[in-house]
């Protein structure tokens, strides 16, 4: 049964309800960000999911307002010649978080188990050995004090096209649709059997999957923050309180003329006429 069958269209989470709610949720975030950086914690959320379910937008919700410095966004390339060479994690590993450091994978390790699976990039043998390694590699996280959370993005058939739609006819988001997106739609079925397949194995009490019902973009990023967030004990730190400086008198200094710099022409002058 398709998903559009499987799924009403859920009714979108009102403009004024959702900004609000989401910067709430954004303050949470930086108290979070701070308690991370603070207690040396080490945090890994990992977003996957069908093409178009959202992942991309909620990880921008989520580090809108986040230091760059401490939470950092992880989407990986193609894999080189050489990197196919390595045991399958050890580029992601490079990647992981030292103390103080929230990383979010824009996909993960679990290509291997969707998208590799699915279009016949790995051999049987390289899949059946990911879902063996897998969970041990996220146990071992675990035992080591990472913090790992996992979502996966659901969308129906019939939004997820209607989103490729919007991505084809916006110039500005065109570039959001691969060939690799359109294979999505006429495999649909595949993707969804690799799905499932790849839950009954990485599905496990020490690194569970969450899933983000997408339908509406608006409710699943709250949601997924909101949970994100009930799954962590942390507390607001405590902040130095800081005061502006007096600003010294001056000491003569003079700025040289403008004309000996050469300057950004003023392009808002022309907006103004």
């Amino acid at each position: 049964m398709s998903g559009a069958k499987k799924n009403k269209k859920k009714k979108r989470l009102p403009k004024k309800l959702y900004e609000g709610e989401l910067l709430r949720l954004q303050a949470e975030l930086v108290k979070l960000q701070e308690w991370v950086r603070v207690e040396g914690a080490r945090l890994v959320v990992v977003f996957e999911g069908r093409d178009a379910a959202g992942k991309g937008s909620t990880i921008k919700r989520v580090t809108e307002f986040l230091n760059p410095r401490v939470a950092r966004i992880v989407a990986l390339p193609a894999p080189t010649e050489r990197q196919r060479s390595q045991w399958y994690f050890q580029r992601y590993v490079e990647h992981l978080p030292a103390a103080g450091e929230i990383v979010l994978f824009d996909r993960s390790w679990y290509n291997r188990a969707g998208v590799e699976r699915v279009m016949g990039f790995c051999t049987d043998q390289e899949y059946e050995r990911f879902l063996h390694q897998s969970p041990i590699f996220e146990r071992l996280l675990v035992e080591d004090g990472v913090l790992l959370r996992k979502y996966w993005f659901s969308v129906s058939d019939s939004e997820q096209e209607n989103r490729f739609r919007r991505r084809l006819e916006d110039p500005m988001r065109s570039w959001k649709l691969s060939p690799m997106d359109l294979e999505s739609i006429t495999r649909w079925e595949d993707y969804s059997r690799a799905k499932d397949e790849m839950f009954v194995d990485t599905d496990i009490p020490e690194a569970p999957w969450y899933v983000v019902e997408s339908e509406d973009k608006r409710s699943a990023r709250i949601n997924m923050i909101a949970h994100l967030l009930s799954t962590l004990k942390y507390h607001e730190v405590q902040r130095r309180p800081i005061d502006l400086p007096p600003r010294p008198p001056s000491k003569g200094y003079e700025r040289p003329p403008r004309e000996m710099q050469t300057q950004v022409p003023d392009h808002a002058t022309i907006l103004r006429r």
